[in-house]
């Protein structure tokens, strides 16, 4: 036997040679996603999708009159089923969301949600914060659309979308999913 033989690797010495080489692969696989492209951007075969619009319940939640700074107003919304407690209440300073010329009037989900724990009574007017959640120490500020400054949950609280008319306060909407529902109008 040669030295030439021996150093050399099998599939140099013609004996089991390799069924594709690294130029073979990069042709095929760059073949296969140009073929792929190009079948994916053929006109008329993308297929446009109609945006569904959620129809919630238009209902009359307090007065603007009668709402005081800092004082929580308790409601169900969107309907009296689980999980649908919320908070009406005035910060006294300018919210993400907020209703009236001040913009310092929002509402909130009253559920934690982690774990759905309940956060009613637990608003800090010092913060402006809801929390912490008796489950596992989640606050949310509410001057910025109720995210979380602590705690576990990485889900901002669901706020719901207020109205004004007159000295009526309306709820009509909620920005977000609320804990243990998979669709916020099932009631």
């Amino acid at each position: 036997m040669k030295q030439s033989e021996i150093l050399q690797p099998e599939a140099h010495q013609g004996k089991g040679k390799c069924g594709i080489n690294r130029r073979e692969f990069l042709l095929y696989s760059g073949t296969a996603v140009a073929a792929t492209t190009v079948m994916l951007n053929i006109p008329g075969t993308a297929q446009a999708q109609e945006a569904r619009l959620a129809q919630y319940p238009k209902k009359l939640i307090g007065k603007l009159s009668q709402l005081k700074q800092d004082e929580p107003v308790y409601f169900n919304y969107p309907d009296d089923g689980l999980n649908a407690g919320a908070m009406l209440i005035r910060l006294g300073e300018k919210a993400g969301g907020g209703l009236s010329k001040k913009q310092d009037i929002v509402a909130f989900s009253s559920y934690c949600t982690h774990q759905g724990g309940a956060l009613a009574g637990t608003y800090n007017k010092q913060y402006k914060t809801m929390g912490q959640c008796p489950l596992h120490l989640t606050t949310y500020d509410l001057t910025r659309y109720g995210i979380v400054v602590s705690g576990q949950a990485y889900q901002s609280l669901p706020q719901v979308v207020l109205e004004l008319d007159g000295d009526d306060i309306y709820a009509v909407g909620v920005m977000g999913l609320l804990f243990g529902r998979n669709d916020n109008l099932i009631g």
